[in-house]
């Protein structure tokens, strides 16, 4: 007997079984965070916490979003999310580790265009400024999109790969590599 199920809809079910998402953030985007893990492993995301695991006012999302970015890098994650007060330090904070592609989003064009355009791997969000629910709507965006691999893309991406080799945190797994 035949499904009914599409084989689109099925391919996406796959998809999602098989992603595990990094998320981070300090206190200013703890409770947007926590909100989102409870959404994504609804949806069969594989989530793994970075942190802050309490909400915390003294914290520093350093802390958390680096070791997000560097596992986003490493392979240990297929994508992150990363949540402070306005997302703006989140944002600057991943970007310093070489092979990160993160972007401060706010709207579903960016979340999805920032995929398919840029291969952007980390979604950085303000959790004080936009809501819950347009926080739930940007990640299951940011995490259905793919990037295009057009010509054009893949150009642009190797000019900013270029500007790496001489700037960015390099993830410890690199180092290794490095010295021997």
């Amino acid at each position: 007997m035949r499904s009914s199920v599409p084989q689109s809809q099925l391919l996406s079910t796959i998809k999602i079984m098989e992603m595990i998402v990094g998320i981070a953030s300090d206190h200013g985007g703890f409770e947007t965070k926590q909100i989102l893990m409870e959404h994504l492993k609804s949806q069969n995301y594989t989530v793994i916490d970075f942190g802050n695991t309490v909400n915390d006012s003294t914290d520093d999302y350093p802390d958390y979003v680096i070791p997000l970015a560097r596992a986003v890098v490493e392979g240990k994650v297929n994508r992150g999310i990363a949540i402070c007060g306005s997302g703006v330090g989140a944002s600057i904070a991943v970007n310093k580790v070489k092979g990160v592609r993160a972007a401060l989003v706010h709207d579903n064009f960016a979340a999805h265009q920032g995929v398919e355009d840029d291969d952007m791997n980390i979604l950085c969000m303000g959790g004080r400024i936009i809501g819950a629910e347009t926080a739930l709507e940007l990640a299951s965006t940011f995490l259905r999109a793919e990037f295009s691999k057009a010509n054009r893309h893949v150009r642009r991406l190797k000019k900013v790969k270029g500007l790496e080799d001489s700037f960015g945190i390099v993830p410890e797994s690199k180092k290794k590599h490095k010295s021997k």
